[in-house]
């Protein structure tokens, strides 16, 4: 006990040098993500970057930066495990072929600024051309650019003429996306190459998709022998594996495979759900986005065949989230931004609660859960002591209105403010 008090004497009497990077937040409700309730009349202290105390304290407010949000609901940054930062919901289908790799990491410096202040401090980044990911997460983590904390994936892999391939270009060009590999040697070599130009984890195609041309959206693509190889080879590394699937049977075999996720997930059925509970598989469900791509898709240049894909799955995928979720499979925030526009990522939050979570379970879905599977489970997430000081408010109860996620008033990462109403 005599300890415990040195330490807590100790946090609240900094040097001189550490009271300069003191910040002692006021909040009026603060939502615990860990306990899954709301507190009142909170204290956050922060040295750093990091928070230092939280609870109901008086502390000495002497040379510190004080930020008064006793009229506002506070909780940690978001985290979106679905994002494509160099990616731009103006250009889909053959309007793509426009962007050169240096064009899309410069739109991802633009998004990544737009993620952060969205209320968004931590995403994942699945799938991006010449690893412009990892230059954009790079810039950030040297201060060059402002945006979330991100894990990226670098080229995602796929079989020729498969989702993650290019098919809108005639064969006299004969041209093929960079994570194209067929075969489990092949996959292997391709998963070296993404680590050896530094990913943070390993993206594949595990069925076609609904913006991809020439392809069935359900149909499994790689053999249960080639994810096997991709999945080992990452592990082996310390790399995490995120499977694009959206029909049953390439969601079964990435699952049997050892996947740590499964994007989109539209049509799992119930012994795909059995094995993603049974093997501990996290469910990222992009629940979001049809609305815009039925009702925005076609002025921004999605294919018709996109369209009428996303017709058949797009409620299907909405009907299994909450079967999913009633079933106890584990599951995290993933919004497939870029589909739709960047900043718009709270716009998930409404549709998780109509299928079936509890406003309380959608918010832990994008923080506790997210950040057991982005690989962060001790520093984001929460608002706790020794994480990092990423905090986001809102004017009203969230909890209440879910809509309210879509209008975050006040973002800081790090300790540092990167917006606010004053």
């Amino acid at each position: 006990m005599r300890l415990h008090i040195v330490i807590v004497i100790a946090a609240l009497l900094p040097s001189t040098a550490q009271a300069q990077e003191r910040t002692i937040i006021k909040a009026g409700r603060l939502i615990d993500t860990v306990a899954g309730k709301v507190l009142h009349d909170q204290t956050i202290v922060i040295t750093g970057d990091r928070v230092a105390l939280v609870g109901k304290l008086n502390v000495d407010q002497s040379g510190a930066r004080v930020i008064d949000l006793s009229e506002y609901t506070v909780l940690p940054g978001l985290i979106d495990m679905h994002v494509h930062l160099t990616g731009d919901h103006r250009y889909h289908g053959y309007k793509r072929l426009e962007l050169s790799i240096p064009r899309q990491t410069l739109h991802g410096a633009m998004n990544a600024l737009i993620t952060l202040q969205a209320g968004f401090t931590s995403a994942r980044n699945v799938g991006a051309s010449g690893y412009s990911d990892v230059a954009l997460r790079d810039a950030i983590n040297a201060g060059e650019i402002d945006g979330p904390r991100l894990r990226v994936s670098g080229p995602a892999l796929g079989i020729t003429g498969g989702h993650c391939d290019n098919n809108l270009l005639p064969p006299s060009y004969d041209w093929r996306a960079e994570g194209v590999a067929d075969g489990p040697w092949a996959v292997r070599a391709k998963v070296r190459e993404n680590i050896k130009y530094g990913v943070d984890l390993i993206k594949y195609c595990a069925t076609g998709g609904v913006l991809s041309k020439g392809d069935s959206v359900g149909g499994p693509q790689y053999t249960l022998e080639e994810m096997q190889a991709l999945v080992n080879e990452a592990h082996m590394h310390g790399r995490k594996v995120a499977a694009h699937a959206h029909g049953a049977e390439g969601i079964k075999r990435a699952i049997t495979a050892g996947v740590d996720s499964i994007e989109h997930s539209s049509l799992i059925d119930d012994e795909g759900i059995r094995l993603a509970k049974k093997n501990g598989t996290y469910l990222v469900m992009d629940v979001y986005n049809d609305t815009f791509i039925l009702e925005h898709g076609a002025k921004v240049g999605m294919l018709p065949e996109s369209l009428e894909k996303e017709r058949q799955i797009g409620q299907l995928q909405r009907d299994n989230f909450k079967k999913a979720f009633k079933s106890g499979a584990r599951m995290a925030f993933g919004s497939d931004a870029a589909v739709y526009p960047h900043g718009h990522n709270g716009k998930q939050f409404a549709y998780m609660v109509e299928y079936g979570m509890t406003p309380m379970q959608a918010v832990q879905a994008a923080t506790i859960h997210a950040a057991e599977l982005i690989g962060w489970p001790d520093t984001v997430g929460a608002i706790e002591t020794g994480r990092y000081a990423d905090i986001i408010a809102i004017k009203g109860d969230p909890l209440a209105d879910v809509s309210l996620f879509e209008s975050i008033r006040f973002v800081m990462k790090g300790g540092k403010v990167y917006k606010s109403d004053d």
